[in-house]
């Protein structure tokens, strides 16, 4: 019978982690994932429970609360005509392919490196949001061919590797390519699912050592963890997306930016003492 003490000290972390992902995904439009994977390391290594598998259960939560988030976000998008299905279609089989490879190589790596992994994917993603600029440009249209065969895959497999949707990786690329922003967003929402639900599949079927994960978790999937994170994101995510709309949003993208960077040097600091 699992500690009820344990059990409501590890719900009352993960809604204030739910709700802080939620608020950020609407103000910020970044993904709850590049928050939730180090936040689940946290609460879950707090609770007292770690071991070589660890990190490979905070990416599968993570995910398993993108595949919710991103439905229901490229539905509200579509409704807005936002969605570029033509790029949507013609990139899912790579994006598909990337994330099943990314779910199998983290099912046979070790937290260590996976933390090692995140920190160093994560200060590149908080680089760019800190410094990048809207006008750069590598193309004036999505690239197809080889170009395409080679960069579609890539996203799933980053995307996977560090538990988080399409959106870190799917909105720079897109821009860099001349799509337009709110396109980007919507159609990233659309890569989250490509890569959220084939990983999840795979990751609920990762047998973990029973004694370093909490309860009710399935394969590397924590449900306790997924089912609250989801119920809080879903009511604070539109409170986000409101406060957004009555602030500049660009000096609160530098200071996450900074914060993801602290969050990406720790997690670095955490692989190479471990």
């Amino acid at each position: 019978m699992p500690d009820i003490l344990l059990l409501a000290q590890m719900g009352i972390l993960l809604l204030v982690i739910g709700a802080f992902a939620g608020v950020l995904a609407g103000l910020l439009g970044v993904g709850g994932g590049i928050v939730l994977v180090p936040a689940f390391f946290f609460t879950f290594q707090t609770l007292g429970y770690g071991g070589d598998q660890l990190m490979q259960m905070c990416l599968a939560t993570s995910l398993a609360t993108i595949v919710v988030t991103s439905v229901r976000s490229v539905l509200s998008h579509n409704r807005k005509g936002a969605v570029d299905w033509v790029i949507l279609r013609t990139w899912a089989p790579g994006i598909v392919i990337g994330a099943i490879i990314g779910m199998l190589t983290v099912s046979n790596l070790r937290s260590g490196t996976l933390q090692g992994i995140f920190g160093i994917l994560a200060l590149v993603i908080g680089l760019y949001m800190g410094f990048g600029r809207t006008e750069w440009r590598l193309g004036q249209a999505m690239p197809k061919g080889a170009v395409r065969a080679a960069l579609s895959p890539a996203v799933g497999f980053l995307s996977v590797l560090m538990g988080i949707g399409g959106g870190s990786f799917g909105v720079p690329l897109m821009s860099l390519y001349n799509t337009p922003i709110h396109r980007a967003v919507a159609t990233a929402a659309g890569f989250g699912v490509l890569i959220a639900v084939p990983s999840v599949i795979g990751f609920l079927f990762v047998d973990l050592d029973p004694a370093t994960r909490p309860p009710f978790t399935i394969g590397a999937v924590n449900l306790v963890a997924f089912l609250l994170v989801i119920a809080m994101t879903l009511v604070t995510a539109p409170i986000g997306a409101k406060l957004a709309h009555s602030m500049n949003p660009k000096p609160l993208k530098r200071v996450f930016a900074a914060f993801l960077v602290l969050v990406a040097l720790n997690m670095l600091r955490k692989a190479l003492m471990g």
